[in-house]
């Protein structure tokens, strides 16, 4: 079962929390405070590089029935419509950039380059996905509704085709999301899905041609004999984006060590464990600037969830006051390489595709799924309540505990 009691789990008391759920203000105070003129050139500067991208792309696949216009049309549309995606649509609508007071670079006003409407998206993402960030049964995007990613939920012959549900979600991610997205607003305006006159079908329906009209008439159109060549070109931008889209998304929420919790945990959440459950629920992809930035930044999931509405490019520096934080309460900072990252959230994907009885773990104690018990009973340490090292005077909080825990499994099983 999911985490019930995510103090118990952190190995942290009360007083502790409520410390570091002090300090996470104290960030948010710091980069508000400081923002500034380099935020803003930031921002104009992505979205001048995004356009030039575009319109170079779109100029090469003039003469795109040449090969090399056309891999290098394609190469320039595909890097354009990541960063229109990742790094402009998400984080501008998530009000990233509303203290500009700038109406093109707002999150009341900024559509994206996406098949699903932007408020669809604003609400399922922002509201529903940020509140209640991996809460089996009230995060929707918990496997996104097609998926099992988690032994909280079910097994159902129907999840014996994760494998190759989870490819067709790769290549059609935007379509999968819009979906998704369209389900929760129809939910939240209680509508019934029998309902096809509704405001969020016919908003869903307006969008989602204006995309397809766009991207496999109009534009293949104005390039008159090379319009099958362009055609074929804003396909695999599409499915480029997509596939790069989907495996960001799949390594900031599924690797091992993004926790998942349990409606209990939220009945009595404070605003300092939200900030925990943030934290424990989320994953990096480690690299540098250029990987920062072509995943939105997105690469620092941590921060992102933490602070979801700060601007994205402070992330890296945030990073390192978050690091410092999980050193000083010895709390687990999760990331790693995504081919690595990936390969665990994929690993999860084939594993919870067949029933549970065929699997060797318990849904308390599992790589993708884990809670308080897998301390219990008296723990792995002896005791689940927070401790202090006698010879250092360092915090044994949760790192201590994965580990000890860790090397106890490993133990047991040489015994067997």
């Amino acid at each position: 079962m999911a985490i019930t009691d995510i103090r118990a789990f952190a190995h942290l008391s009360d007083s502790d929390i409520e410390a570091l759920g002090r300090e996470f203000d104290a960030i948010r105070r710091d980069v508000e405070e400081s923002r500034g003129v380099r935020d803003a050139r930031y921002i104009r500067n992505t979205i001048r590089l995004q356009r030039l991208l575009e319109l170079g792309g779109r100029v090469a696949l003039l003469g795109s029935r040449r090969r090399p216009m056309w891999a290098l049309g394609t190469a320039m549309l595909s890097l354009s419509k990541i960063i229109e995606n990742m790094e402009l649509g998400h984080n501008v609508m998530h009000g990233q950039w509303d203290w500009m007071n700038d109406p093109e670079i707002h999150s009341t006003s900024w559509e994206w380059d996406q098949t699903g409407p932007s408020a669809h998206w604003k609400r399922a993402h922002n509201y529903v996905h940020h509140t209640y960030t991996n809460i089996v049964g009230m995060d929707e995007d918990v496997g996104f509704g097609i998926l099992r990613m988690t032994r909280d939920e079910v097994w159902r012959p129907i999840n014996l085709l994760q494998p190759v549900a989870n490819v067709i979600l790769a290549a059609t991610f935007e379509w999968g999301i819009a979906l998704h997205d369209l389900a929760a607003q129809k939910e939240a305006d209680q509508v019934s899905p029998a309902q096809w006159n509704s405001q969020a079908n016919k908003d869903f329906a307006r969008k989602a041609t204006r995309q397809v009209v766009k991207d496999v008439v109009l534009f293949p159109a104005l390039t008159g004999p090379a319009w099958r060549t362009t055609l074929y070109a804003n396909l695999t931008a599409n499915l480029i984006r997509n596939v790069w889209a989907y495996a960001v998304i799949f390594c900031g929420h599924f690797p091992d060590g993004a926790e998942k919790f349990t409606v209990d945990q939220f009945e009595n959440e404070t605003h300092a464990q939200w900030y925990l459950r943030q934290l424990l629920g989320s994953a990096n992809i480690s690299g540098g600037p250029v990987m920062g930035f072509m995943t939105g930044n997105l690469s620092y999931q941590i921060e992102h969830h933490l602070f979801p509405d700060l601007p994205s490019n402070r992330y890296p520096e945030i990073a390192a006051r978050v690091r410092a934080l999980c050193a000083k309460y010895d709390l687990p900072y999760t990331t790693g390489s995504l081919g690595r990252q990936y390969l665990l959230a994929l690993r999860t994907i084939h594993k919870l595709a067949v029933p549970d009885r065929f699997l060797w773990a318990t849904s308390d104690d599992a790589p993708e799924t884990s809670s308080e018990r897998k301390f219990s009973p008296a723990g792995v340490l002896g005791v689940t309540a927070p401790s202090v090292d006698p010879v250092t005077g360092r915090r044994r909080g949760l790192l201590t505990a994965l580990r000890a825990h860790a090397e106890a499994k490993f133990v047991a099983r040489r015994k067997k």
